[in-house]
This record gives structure tokens, sequence and C-alpha cells, in this order.
């Protein structure tokens, strides 16, 4: 919503809003944009009247605003109506969906035409390095932004990106999540595939065909459809193995118009090596020159909070992210491990989201966590909103891990768990904390404890 109202600004328009109290970096972003939020929800922020209300999905329908809004006959609309009615009528939008990668693989599109030289419009979940903010406006024909499978608003309950009208859509994967909207994996997969039938004829699906949840979405589109993926029976793959080393991965691709094309990609794991390709398909057919994409690759500095190496305190390094499905959990791992060989890696895990607490993912947490070498599990963030049906056993799966030579820990709170760090970090370890929220500032509280410890 905050970016959201920067690119409204951008445009000329009068903007004002209303929210919970803000802190960096969203305060921040307002007060660039010299936004002033109000706080809190009184219905007098409404007077004067606005012309138009932009409602956000955490809104409830009995928010005081909300019910004064449709009191007054105040026009109202979602975030994702607003997006689609401003910025991407008059585009052609790109849509990066999929449960997984979809920030990274967004803002490695928004980077590489924007380094080719097409200033691109773009909204990202959240913020390029290279970019150094999560908007443009953008003068370039593409819109590029991310797709998310959350509902919309109170009173728009379908999936955010079936409004963002893609030209082209970009599909990096299929897995079940979002179970408080989604009562199972069927409609979730009925949602996807709602999205991959909107690209027109002459538009084009981007799919990962190393996922068969994808191949059966993809049948779906009504356009042409490239598969890409690791795999040699997609469309779009390496040439040979991917070489990983700790500045990233090395590898080869095939060009229809100038042949090989050796990429260097400054991220681990294999699953960026897959975001890069879905980028490529794209790219190419929009034309941009592939040695200028490979030079803008080369470059890329990644996304805050995907994989961020927050910095590195009595020998300790210290690594934020955002996983928190089992299979991000695994990968992020994985990755880790190529980025750091040789070294312990440490995991401090918050089920942050509804989903991640949930029993449901029990066997697959650990099947994820089984690559690290020490794990810490934070408390159920949303442990009274499950019944103890629905709760993930966080005893349980610690004393699995454990058996299975995994050394777990499970907390009471964020603090004991700090503590647990702080008494247990060891010169050249690798602890990454992972959640889908702020984590109590963790990665940063860590590092100062070690400096003064």
């Amino acid at each position: 919503m905050a970016p959201l109202a920067c690119l409204l600004k951008e445009m000329g328009h009068r903007v004002r809003g209303s929210d919970n109290p803000l802190y960096p970096p969203m305060s921040t972003l307002l007060n660039a944009a010299d936004i002033e939020p109000m706080s809190g929800f009184d219905i007098a922020h409404l007077d004067p009247a606005p012309d138009l209300v932009v409602v956000g999905n955490a809104v409830p329908r009995h928010n005081p605003q909300a019910l004064e809004t449709e009191r007054l006959g105040i026009p109202r609309i979602s975030m994702p109506q607003a997006l689609s009615r401003f910025f991407l009528m008059q585009r052609q939008p790109l849509v990066v969906a999929g449960t997984h990668g979809k920030t990274t693989t967004t803002s490695m599109a928004s980077w590489v035409y924007t380094a080719c030289g097409m200033d691109p419009g773009f909204l990202v979940g959240g913020v390029p390095r290279n970019l150094g903010r999560s908007f443009h406006q953008g003068t370039g024909q593409r819109f590029i932004i991310e797709g998310d499978e959350y509902n919309a608003a109170y009173f728009d309950r379908g999936a955010k990106f079936l409004h963002y009208r893609p030209e082209t859509a970009i599909l990096t994967s299929v897995e079940y999540d979002h179970a408080d909207l989604y009562p199972d994996p069927e409609s979730l997969l009925d949602t996807y595939a709602e999205l991959a039938a909107l690209p027109p004829e002459d538009g084009l699906l981007v799919a990962c065909g190393d996922s068969p949840e994808v191949r059966l979405v993809a049948e779906k589109a009504r356009c042409p459809v490239i598969f890409y993926g690791l795999e040699e029976h997609n469309d779009l793959h390496p040439l040979g193995p991917v070489a990983t080393a700790p500045d990233g991965s090395r590898f080869t691709l095939q060009d229809v118009e100038i042949g090989e094309v050796e990429i260097h990609l400054p991220m681990t794991g294999l699953h960026n090596v897959c975001n890069l390709l879905a980028v490529w398909a794209v790219a190419r057919r929009d034309g941009l020159d592939p040695h200028t994409m490979a030079d803008a690759v080369s470059r890329f500095e990644g996304i805050k909070r995907r994989l961020e190496e927050v910095g590195t305190q009595a020998g300790v390094t210290v690594i934020d992210d955002f996983a928190h499905h089992p299979t991000a959990v695994g990968k992020t791992i994985a990755a880790l491990h190529e980025g750091f060989p040789g070294r312990r890696i440490v995991v401090a895990f918050e089920p942050r989201s509804l989903t991640a607490g949930r029993s449901f993912f029990y066997q697959a947490y650990l099947e994820a966590f089984r690559g690290a070498d020490r794990i810490f599990l934070a408390p159920l963030f949303h442990a009274q909103r499950l019944s103890a049906e629905e709760r993930l056993d966080l005893e349980g799966l610690a004393a699995e891990l454990t058996g299975r030579g995994v050394t777990t820990t499970r907390t009471e709170s964020n603090d004991e768990l700090l503590r647990g760090l702080l008494e247990e970090a060891l010169p050249g370890d690798v602890v990454v904390t992972m959640s889908s929220g702020k984590f109590d500032d963790l990665p940063r509280r860590l590092l100062a404890g070690l400096k003064d410890g």
C-alpha cells in the first residue's frame, strides 16, 4: 500500500491515508514522498471526503473508516484494482506469480529491463538492491509486477493477480500455501489456472517445466507457452551442469540468434538459476540484447531479506531470509551450503504466517531442515488463531529432528532464542534467521550481542 501511495503521488494525485503506527522502511518511504500517514482509523480522517478510497487487504469489514466509506457512498476499490486502473491499462503488464521466487524474479526482471534501457514500471514485494526502491512508474511499455495469490480486500476475495491484465505471465511454482484462504491444494491450483488463462492469444506464459503442477496449470493457457527449468526437456535450460561457488552460479545458455551465452549469476542456489531463466525467456522475446542482459545479470545484487548478509561479528556471519514455506526453507539452506562451503549452518526459524504454523507441513519441515547443522525454533506467531489440531507440533518436530542428528531446540520466546544463539554461536558459523515477518529484529540484535559479548 505504501509503494502504491507513492506511485499515485508521482502521477500527480493528492494522497493521504490511515494506518496503524508505521516504522522504517515504510515510514521512511512515505516521508520521502511527502505523504504523511494519519495514525489510527478515526472517521474524521475522511473529512474532507476523498474522491476515491483504496482499501488494503489487512483492513477488516468492521474497520470504522471502511464502514464510514460505505455509509457516505464514497467510491472504493482494492489495491490491485487501483494498480490496474491507474498503471496497467495502457501498458504491457509482465506478471510474476508462484508460491516461491516471485519477489526475486520480479526484481531481477526489473533490473535487467532497466539496465537494458527499457525504463519499465515496476512494483515489487521487496527492495531490489540495484534499484534502491520497490516501485517505479517508468515510461517504457512494460510494467513488471509481483503477482500475489492472496486475496485483494474484504469485498474482493479473489487473488490479487487476477486484476493485473498480464500480457505476459511468469509462473515459477505451484505449491500449497495460504491455508487460511484456500481450503485445499486443488482450490489454489484452480486460482493459478485462472491466471494462466489470462494472457491473450498473442501474449506469453513462461512456466517452470520442472514442476508437474505448473505444467498442469499451463494447459489452461490460450497463448504460447515457454517452459524453463533445470531439466533438459524444457524449452530453455542450462547447457550442461551449473557450476556453483561462493560467488554465485555459472552456466551456459543456448540463444537462437547468437549461439551459446556464458552466464554468471552472483547468487547461490539452483532456484535462482531458474528465476533467471524465466527472466531471460521474457526479455529475449521482447528483443533485449543478450550481451547487455548477460552483463546486467552479472551485476545483479539481489533483494533485501532474501539471503541478505546482514553482517559478521566475532567470526559469525548473520544472514536474514524471508523463507517460511518448507520448500523455501530447504532451498535456502542448500544455497547457504553453496555460498559458505564447509561452514556450520545454524537456523533460527519463526513460523510466522498462519500457513507456516500448521500441522499440515510437519513432514515437509522434517525434510526441509535436514541440511541444517543446528536449529532453534521460535514460538508459533499465530498460535491463538489455530486450533490444537491445526497447530504445528514444534515439540515433536524438535525431538524428531534431534533424533535424526540435527540438534533442535524449541524456545518459548524470541528472547530465549536469542540467548541460545549467543551462547552457542561459534567463530565460522553462519546463522540464518528465517521469518516472513520482522522476527523482533533478531538478525541485528544478534549482531549487537555478538559484538558486546
